[in-house]
């Protein structure tokens, strides 16, 4: 069967959002599309955190990527601990130019652009346990299903 993709407008029209880092999260979005995963942008957490791209596998492993465009919005935001307890795998996703430094060396690190993205370091394996999968699982399904009929949803 053959996969064909057409990128959600959904990850780009958030007037709130500055342009690179929707470039951004439309290249993390490809580069999870070809790692087999689905992904979702900002997916909803249950502690009412957003991350800007979430992915699942055919296993039902998450990964997670935190989009960060420039120095000013990786200092000024430091929720991305509270991302972790809702991944198999975090990553910050960044731009070539992004002073790599700043980051965690503990944590993944993509290196994206407006047109794609890769892995330049991996992500430590954290295994969620089977509850909180599930629950992670079915607040995807239904998020993913709400933005599919653009439907406001509270999960």
């Amino acid at each position: 069967m053959k996969n064909t993709l057409s990128f959600p407008e959904s990850c780009d029209d958030d007037p709130r959002r500055p342009d690179r880092t929707q470039a951004l999260t439309r290249g993390v979005t490809r580069l999870f599309f070809n790692l087999g995963l689905a992904p979702l942008c900002e997916f909803r957490l249950a502690n009412g955190r957003r991350a800007d791209v979430a992915g699942i596998d055919r296993k039902g492993r998450f990964i997670i990527a935190e989009v960060k465009s420039c120095r000013a919005d990786f200092e000024a935001d430091q929720k991305w601990p509270d991302y972790l307890d809702f991944c198999d795998q975090f990553y910050f996703a960044v731009d070539p130019d992004f002073p790599r430094a700043l980051l965690p060396d503990t944590e993944g690190l993509i290196i994206a652009d407006d047109y794609g993205a890769a892995i330049a370091r991996s992500a430590q394996d954290r295994p969620l346990n089977a509850a909180r999968r599930k629950a992670v699982t079915l607040r995807f399904a239904r998020q993913a299903a709400a933005k599919t009929f653009a439907a406001p949803m509270d999960v």
